[in-house]
């Protein structure tokens, strides 16, 4: 006979050992991801960090410093985008790169951008910089096409970016994003646009206009 608190240990064993293989998921891709940018930047002194998001779990970020400035070079990613790129080794290295080599290109300082400090801040940076940048972004990657752009109040993820194609009338035609994940791309300094662009380009797939 298995006793309550038989049970209840055997739970926590099974929740504790659960917890140390994430850390040691989580620490396997933090390294691999830094050897990766340490192989392909040598020249650069290669820094990681760690953190939660409440909503997207771990968040990676590294920064490329330059030996003879102050400037540095840095970037955010998802566990989940890493753990499914790193499937592939040289598809990885090249797409890590990628971010960087733009950043570099471009020889401005990219520090990690400033969380804002309020709602009111938050609103401001979706209402005056991310919500017209992706509207501007998908209009011109599918110029001379007609691009639908809204905003919407989804019940479970709360507000919406809104893009579509008005001349697909059959099945899906939009695609939506949730604020919070366009704003929390902005702050590792990816580009916000990015998901409603794949996402679009996956409409125009399914409806067989590749």
């Amino acid at each position: 006979m298995t006793t309550e608190n038989e049970v209840s240990e055997e739970e926590q064993q099974s929740a504790n050992l659960q917890e140390q293989e994430a850390k040691q998921i989580i620490l396997a891709v933090y390294t691999h991801t830094l050897q990766m940018l340490q192989a392909e930047f040598d020249a650069y002194q290669v820094e990681g960090q760690i953190t939660n998001n409440p909503n997207y779990g771990p968040l990676f970020a590294y920064r490329l410093k330059e030996s003879d400035s102050d400037k540095e070079y840095a970037c955010g990613f998802f566990i989940n985008e890493l753990i499914e790129k790193h499937k592939d080794p040289e598809r990885a290295s090249q797409w890590l790169a990628s971010f960087y080599i733009d950043m570099i290109d471009s020889g401005v300082n990219k520090p990690l951008q400033t969380p804002p400090q309020s709602e009111d801040e938050a609103k401001k940076l979706i209402d005056e910089y991310i919500v017209p940048h992706c509207a501007k972004s998908v209009r011109e990657e599918f110029s001379p096409e007609p691009v639908y752009v809204d905003l919407d109040m989804n019940e479970q993820i709360g507000p919406v970016i809104e893009a579509g194609f008005p001349a697909i009338t059959e099945g899906n035609n939009v695609c939506a994003m949730p604020f919070a994940y366009l704003l929390t791309l902005h702050l590792m300094n990816r580009d916000p646009a990015d998901p409603l662009v794949h996402g679009l380009y996956k409409i125009r797939a399914e409806n067989g206009l590749e």
